[in-house]
């Protein structure tokens, strides 16, 4: 927000530097952004006096005139028709600069000489009105410089203003916390008006149909008005904060609004079809023109202002362009309303309507303050435009709005929060600095009624930090917390995070962090049955949008859309991980949080180089290895892989079950195309998902130290032909569970499906790898062992072996 100095001071009586201003602000948490000197577009030019005007002999539509600067007399030739003997104006002296770049120089004009040039507002670049040479005031001192007379030159402040902080986007807002730091009296605008004619609430009602999202609307009639640019000081204060002057209507509620923080509205009467005012919410897929001239189709929870007939404006946005104050306009009826804050956001988000009034209102604007900037807009209006304002105001207020009344206040307590010694008077006159209500509670300390334009304070530890901003953050000193000699510890799940995190890092993985927040669309993406508990999905009540309007049940569809970015971004060799949250709704008062890991894999196996060409691509071994070597560094062993994953969202030939001791611990596998597809997501995508929980209640195993063996061990290889619906985990198993002592490994080296192998069959090569920790093994030891091995293996899986053995 931009705070013009020059403009504050109306309001309250400032002896610092700007650069003192906006250090007191920033340590009082309104951060100041930057010092911008505001200086006129013009040099050398002053006030002058003409003091005759004659036709010029060669040139009808030309004065020769003389003007005075109080020592000087110089003759100037001048076109324009509005000027006399006596008039005071705008003198551009010879070298003297105007906007557009311009030097005025010494010249001649159809014979006659011009030392310099009489000036209008739009030459000058302070108004709009080309109309003739600019009028000044004749008590104005002659030879002044225009911008010291008028007072031209401003320091604007660009202030960073929280959310919570709306009290503080308004030029009185800023006044008051300056006041609170510096122990000044802020001054509020004197209103008084007359008012004349008849009764406002007879010329025209307002009728509320959604109290919850506007508790109060009020509402002036301002009659015969004349439309014309508004005065220099008004035009020059909405200029320094940014806003553009547009006629002495728009341009007061716009006043009012950077001077109140209330936003208004002005609708031309004459365009309210039945002279009246009904809110009510929009009917679905209803269309608007605004005043941008943009046509919007509205939601059905778009709260609007309407006349008896038709909308004529989005409530707390944006007026209409059929109900535009313009040049012709004689009554307007003068709006001031407090709408739902959650409401105005959500229109403006959907609407992409980012204005003025809806940042002030989305923030919460004062419930108790309307009537007041209704008052002093009508005031501005009848003063700028010769009308009149039609007595009382209608004042419609169907829903009071809470505010907060006596909070309790303990002096030891603030203090023991902040680790100061103030003084329980010093806490009072702060609070009653910053206009608020404080009463004595006795032994308790105070009772405090924050005023109603401070909608950030509800709770005692609000208060604390009122003193504590104001008192000085400076003031508090540096302490050290009293440390527990007790070591710290930490849970096994964040043990286990840190972990698998160090682990996957040295992977090649890097880690990412999505929004818990996702598309209720994912679900149907991902192509969830719909018995699955991932369509359980939790909705937001305030969402940020429909793209992020519930919780997530997985990680996958985060990690895919991560992918995706990173693609279009040109990144397509991706090795990703994510360690996050999960929400469930299980139709209970809370949902149920789980915490998983997933990953994903996509592109290139290796970096590209001259010796890997492009055909190396990840695949499903890629993750399934990566899985592995996780639970192998966990000192997790005993982990299975079940081909019959029932995750629709995956390739059915190339995904599985991660198991463990009958315990499912998740998922791996290809994304299915199809779902590829829907995500507009060009080539593989590899993904697992893991149940954190249960990986923490998996059994590890210790390491024991054991000496390099001493003797040689014998290796048998054995090819068997099997079912292809048989798992090579189970020849494994079927050989370990006989616990043999000589047998120190076991493992598949090679699957093949071909040439020489039945249909329906696959050969799965397995090493036997024997030895004896006492003594060097025979043969006929070994092939003792060996035999029964194989010979168990073959009877439970109907195996036949292929080949010889080696």
């Amino acid at each position: 927000m931009l705070v013009s100095l020059k403009w504050l001071r109306d309001y309250i009586d400032i002896d610092l530097e700007p650069e003192e201003i906006a250090g007191k602000l920033t340590m009082a948490g309104l951060e100041v952004d930057s010092i911008d000197r505001i200086t006129p577009g013009f040099s050398s030019v002053v006030v002058a006096k003409i003091l005759s005007v004659k036709p010029h002999p060669n040139a009808d539509k030309l004065s020769l005139c003389e003007v005075s600067t109080g020592e000087q007399t110089f003759p100037v030739v001048c076109g324009a028709k509005n000027i006399s003997a006596g008039d005071v104006v705008p003198f551009a002296k010879v070298g003297a600069t105007i906007p557009g770049g311009y030097t005025i120089k010494s010249s001649r004009l159809r014979g006659e000489i011009s030392e310099g040039m009489l000036c209008s507002e739009e030459e000058l670049g302070i108004g709009e009105d080309t109309t003739g040479i600019m009028m000044l005031p004749d008590d104005l001192r002659l030879g002044e410089d225009l911008a010291v007379a008028f007072d031209l030159e401003d320091v604007a402040l660009e202030i960073s203003i929280t959310p919570n902080r709306s009290d503080c986007l308004s030029m009185i807002g800023i006044a008051r916390e300056i006041a609170a730091m510096t122990g000044g009296k802020v001054r509020y605008p004197d209103i008084e008006f007359e008012e004349k004619g008849k009764l406002t609430d007879a010329l025209t009602s307002v009728k509320i149909l959604d109290s919850n999202l506007c508790p109060r609307y009020t509402a002036r009639l301002i009659k015969n008005i004349e439309i014309r640019p508004s005065p220099a000081w008004m035009r020059m204060r909405l200029e320094a904060v940014g806003l553009r002057a547009i006629n002495n209507v728009v341009d007061v509620t716009n006043f009012v609004m950077m001077e109140c923080g209330q936003p208004l509205h002005a609708f031309d009467f004459r365009f309210l079809e039945e002279e009246r005012i009904v809110v009510r919410g929009a009917t679905e897929g209803e269309e608007f023109v605004s005043l941008d001239e943009k046509t919007r189709k509205l939601s059905a929870d778009t709260l609007m202002i309407c006349d008896g007939v038709k909308p004529v404006a989005v409530a707390g946005i944006m007026g209409g362009l059929n109900s535009e104050v313009e040049g012709d306009t004689e009554d307007v009826l003068l709006e001031s309303a407090y709408f739902n804050p959650s409401s105005i956001r959500k229109s403006a988000r959907s609407m992409g309507m980012s204005t003025d009034a809806a940042f002030r209102f989305e923030r919460g604007i004062d419930p108790e303050g309307v009537i007041n900037a209704l008052n002093r807009a009508a005031q501005l209006i009848a003063d700028l435009s010769g009308g009149y304002i039609c007595k009382g105001y209608i004042d419609e207020y169907p829903r009071e709005i809470e505010t907060v009344r006596d909070i309790p206040l303990r002096p030891e307590r603030v203090n023991g929060i902040l680790g100061t010694q103030i003084s329980a008077g010093e806490m009072q006159d702060i609070l009653e600095g910053l206009e608020m209500t404080v009463k004595d509670n006795g032994e308790m300390g105070y009772l405090v009624t924050p005023p109603t334009f401070r909608v950030d304070i509800s709770r005692e530890v609000d208060l604390t930090e009122e003193i504590a901003r104001i008192h000085g953050y400076e003031g508090i000193s540096t302490t050290l917390p009293d440390l527990s000699p007790e070591a710290v510890t930490t849970s096994d799940k964040r043990t286990l995070q840190g972990r698998i995190r160090t682990i996957l890092n040295g992977s090649g993985y890097s880690e990412v962090i999505n929004y818990s927040f996702t598309t209720p669309a994912s679900v149907d993406i991902l192509g969830l049955s719909r018995d699955d508990a991932g369509r359980r999905l939790i909705k937001l009540e305030d969402p940020l949008g429909e793209e992020m309007s519930v919780m997530r049940t997985g990680l996958v569809y985060g990690l895919l859309e991560t992918m995706k970015k990173n693609i279009s971004a040109g990144n397509h060799d991706l090795r990703i991980f994510e360690i996050g949250k999960v929400f469930t709704d299980i139709d209970e008062e809370l949902p149920v949080e789980n915490e998983r890991v997933g990953g994903l894999v996509t592109g290139s196996r290796y970096d590209r180089s001259w010796h890997f060409d492009d055909g190396l691509h990840s695949d499903f071994y890629d993750l399934k290895g990566c899985v592995e070597n996780l639970f192998d560094a966990l000192k997790i062993r005993d982990i299975r892989f079940k081909s019959d994953c029932d995750r629709l969202f995956l390739h059915p030939g190339r995904s599985c079950h991660v198991m463990s001791g009958g315990k499912t611990i998740g998922f791996l596998g290809d994304i299915h195309p199809d779902v590829l597809d829907k995500m507009d997501i060009k080539g593989r995508a590899m993904v697992f998902e893991l149940d954190l929980q249960t990986i923490v209640s998996l059994p590890r195993v210790e390491m024991i130290y054991r000496n390099i063996p001493k003797f040689p061990s014998i290796s048998r290889d054995v090819a068997f032909m099997v079912d292809r619906a048989v798992e090579g985990r189970y020849i494994l198993d079927l050989a370990l569970e006989k616990k043999e002592n000589l047998l120190e490994y076991m493992g598949i080296f090679d699957v093949y499906i071909g040439k020489g192998v039945p249909d329906g069959m696959k050969s799965l090569a397995v090493r036997f790898v024997y030895r004896s920790a006492t003594r060097t093994l025979t043969d006929v030891e070994v092939s003792e062992v060996h035999d029964r091995l194989v010979e168990r293996i073959v009877k439970h899986t109907g195996a036949k072996i292929r080949g010889m053995e080696i």
